[in-house]
Formats: structure tokens, C-alpha cells, sequence
């Protein structure tokens, strides 16, 4: 294998730095010769070239789908990337079960939901519901767990009563529809309700969504992020590292 300037990182298709990607996207346009003319321009102006049509097809009057092969120009040095990350031991439900009762010394409480206009519920079923996702299962069969899923569509002031109601050690927040940014709209919003009430240290803050990094979270105010990929164990072992953490900091006062 070629030796990678890590300096200058680009895609991989074929060779080493070749830059070669592959795009998709929809014009709102009849399928024609003007209309990949159009799409060859649109891909040339975001600095790609050696530019190839791969597909052209009709999805409905008045659009065309395209598939593109193309290079990338401009690299990126990887040594200057950051990003932060989750750095969780791996145990499984039957280890956290154990670590949780013998450091928490009872279940952890979390409250989770889906809120404003988000109907859909399989990430945070994916992570809560018993059968969990993926041979992972689910926080609701931890002894080490209490677990409240409200469902989708909840609204906000809704999800800070229930925590407040159980007690909750923490809230998760799923966010799957992203459309005009309205996952990041209401992950503010939560953080701005909870500090209206003066609750923004009440909580362990987790968001999770197909749009979430552990990186946005962060900047949104919540303690983790988890994105596509992400167990049900994955968010138990993060919430057991966060209350000793937090367990921890309140001894030493």
C-alpha cells in the first residue's frame, strides 16, 4: 500500500489521492441534455473536475436525479483535525449491570422522548425498549436502569415535568427528522427551558439522531452525542461513567 500524506488527505477511488468521489442529487428540472450540461456545471463550481454523468433519470414531473463520478481537488491536512470523541470503555449490559449497583448503589433514572413535531421513535426505541437493536439490548432490561419512554411527539415542558416528576438522573433526547435544521431548533429549546427553570445542572443531557455528533452536542450544551451505529450499551455505559463522575465531584466538595 502507497504511503498517505496525511497532509494533504484526499479520497480514495481507484489509486492513492486520486480524489475520486461519487455524488447524488436532484434538479429541479425535466431530464434533458441541458439539464446534465447543468448538473456538469453545478458539480464544477463546488471545485470538483474530471467530471462524469454516471446516471440520469426522471423521479417525477419536473425533476431529475443525478449520479455523478468526479475529483476532488482540495485536501485537508488530518493532522490538524480535531474532533471530540467518546472515549468508553466497553462492558456489556451484564458488567454495567453490576458496576451500577455497586457504585451507584441503585438503578440510574432516565426519562427519554421524542420532542415537538418528531414522530419517529425507533432510535430512542433502539436504545431503551428491552429487545434493544442489533443483539444489543435495550436500558429497559438493566436492573440498573429505571427507565420512562414517552413516546414521540412530547412536548418539551412536558419532558422537563416527567424528569422532575421521576427524579431523573437524566433525559434523552432523540431527534431522527432534520429537515430545516428543526433537530437542532428543539435541542435548544430544551436547554433554554431547562435554564428558564433553572434546571441546566439538574440533568444528565444525552441527544441522539442520525444528524447528531458527539461534537454538536456539545456546543448545544449536552453531555454526549450519539449518532448512527450507536447500542443501547454504548449510551449505559456512557450514563454509569457520567454518575460517578458526577459522584466523584461532589465528594471532593
Amino acid at each position: 500500500m502507497a504511503e498517505i500524506d496525511l497532509k494533504q488527505l484526499l479520497p480514495y477511488g481507484d489509486t492513492t489521492q486520486d480524489g475520486a468521489v461519487q455524488l447524488s442529487f436532484t434538479l429541479p428540472i425535466e431530464p434533458s441534455a441541458k439539464a446534465r450540461e447543468a448538473a456538469t456545471q453545478i458539480v464544477r463550481n463546488w471545485g470538483f473536475f474530471d467530471i462524469r454523468i454516471a446516471h440520469m433519470s426522471s423521479i417525477g414531473i419536473g425533476y431529475a436525479f443525478f449520479v455523478v463520478m468526479a475529483r476532488a481537488e482540495k485536501s485537508v491536512d488530518y493532522t490538524k483535525v480535531e474532533a471530540p470523541q467518546l472515549d468508553l470503555q466497553k462492558r456489556d449490559y451484564k458488567e454495567i449491570d453490576k458496576k451500577i449497583l455497586q457504585d451507584v448503589k441503585r438503578p440510574i433514572r432516565l426519562v427519554g422522548a421524542c420532542t415537538g413535531f418528531d414522530a419517529h421513535t425507533v432510535g430512542l426505541d433502539a436504545i431503551l425498549n428491552m429487545k434493544g437493536f442489533d443483539g444489543d439490548i435495550g436500558l429497559e432490561r438493566y436492573k440498573g436502569f429505571k427507565v420512562v419512554n414517552m413516546g414521540s411527539q412530547v412536548p418539551t415542558d412536558e419532558l422537563i415535568d416527567r424528569a422532575v416528576k421521576e427524579n431523573a438522573d437524566a433525559i434523552l433526547l432523540s431527534k431522527v427528522v432534520s429537515q430545516k435544521d428543526i433537530h437542532i431548533h428543539d435541542m435548544r429549546e430544551l436547554i433554554a427551558s431547562l435554564k428558564k427553570r433553572g434546571l441546566e445542572r439538574r440533568f444528565i443531557l444525552v441527544v441522539g439522531g442520525p444528524r447528531i455528533t458527539h461534537k454538536l452536542a456539545l456546543e448545544l450544551g449536552y453531555d454526549a452525542g450519539f449518532t448512527i451505529g450507536s447500542r443501547p450499551s454504548d449510551v449505559a455505559n456512557f450514563l454509569y461513567e457520567k454518575m460517578i463522575e458526577k459522584k466523584n465531584a461532589k465528594n471532593k466538595k
